[in-house]
């Protein structure tokens, strides 16, 4: 009797095996199906929604056919942990590839751009902007430990990935480690004998190198012309710090009267560098600013072409001035020509 319940109930275990097999091969060919989508969908998955909440809403929209399949599917593989996010469903997705998305948390990936050369001030702008990203009333940058608490200079200028439910705070965050590893690095590897006590004194003429020259190929240049003049007690004489000291109050003319205000980041009044950063400098500054080039020039002036001409005594500058700046060309400008402008 033992022995024929045995058998029964071992016929019944591979009559069962057989069913599930057969079931979840039904299954699988219904999951390799394509969502139903005409254009590309977006799909909202809020914080604690499950699956099942998620798999109806789509059928609700007609993307799946069959809700209760797929939901049989997923449990059967244990597949029904999904993460909360923004998905965007397109008519190459099956229901498989769906739900592996909802599984692997394959949220829309969204970019913000921040060129060299921008402000603070031109960061939380463009952050505001972003209505992608969760929203601060005011930075929280007591945790970045900044010189001073001033945040201008501390954020490295790249292109940054987010999804919706990031944060402008978590930007900040990838930013700031980014700066301070590559001003470590740029550090250690300088040059020997430049007027710089620390890295952020380093900083801070980096930024003003990325704001004197859009060309690449006069950074170090740049760079060299201020460090000597630092290294001879010779005021910097740079109009982007002071535009930088002026804030709001500067509106595309700089005066005579502005050069001789004193405002710690006149350098045309002061010795020495400003206090902080007047802006985000890139590598490139940065790398300029820790090796500079060498030579004898203490000048430079605007040729109008994007580049500067570079001279080593005052007489001659003048004449650079009088050539470059008192004579204008029609077509002047103070910044490299783009691509589109050639």
């Amino acid at each position: 009797m033992f022995r024929r319940l045995a058998l029964t109930l071992s016929l019944l275990s591979v009559v069962a095996v057989t069913i599930a097999g057969i079931a979840l091969g039904l299954l699988s060919r219904y999951v390799e199906q394509p969502a139903i989508v005409d254009e590309p969908y977006t799909l909202q998955v809020a914080s604690g929604s499950n699956l099942t909440r998620v798999v109806r809403q789509l059928a609700a929209r007609g993307v799946v056919e069959y809700p209760t399949a797929l939901l049989l599917y997923a449990r059967i593989l244990d597949r029904q942990h999904i993460q909360a996010g923004e998905y965007r469903i397109t008519a190459q997705d099956s229901l498989k590839s769906l739900l592996a998305k909802l599984q692997n948390g394959e949220v829309i990936q969204y970019q913000i751009s921040f060129p060299e050369g921008l402000t603070f001030a031109d960061w939380m702008l463009r952050l505001s902007q972003e209505s992608k990203l969760q929203q601060m009333s005011e930075p929280d940058l007591a945790e970045f430990a900044l010189p001073g608490g001033h945040p201008e200079g501390w954020f490295f200028p790249d292109t940054y990935t987010f999804s919706a439910s990031g944060s402008a705070m978590d930007i900040l965050r990838v930013s700031h480690a980014r700066m301070k590893e590559v001003l470590e690095t740029e550090w250690r590897q300088r040059q020997v004998g430049l007027p710089y006590e620390t890295p952020y004194q380093a900083l801070i003429m980096a930024s003003i190198v990325e704001k004197e020259t859009g060309a690449a190929f006069e950074r170090k240049q740049i760079a060299g012309v201020f460090v000597r003049r630092l290294q001879k007690n010779m005021r910097l004489q740079t109009d982007p710090t002071v535009i930088y000291g002026l804030g709001e109050r500067y509106q595309g003319n700089l005066t005579r009267r502005h050069l001789r205000e004193d405002t710690p980041y006149n350098t045309y009044v002061r010795r020495g560098l400003p206090p902080t950063p007047i802006a985000m400098p890139g590598r490139a500054a940065i790398h300029a600013a820790l090796n500079p080039d060498d030579g004898s020039a203490l000048y430079f002036v605007a040729k109008g072409d994007g580049t500067h001409y570079f001279s080593a005594s005052l007489d001659e500058h003048l004449k650079a001035v009088r050539r470059f700046q008192l004579k204008r060309v029609p077509d002047y400008r103070s910044s490299p020509a783009s691509e589109t402008d050639k």
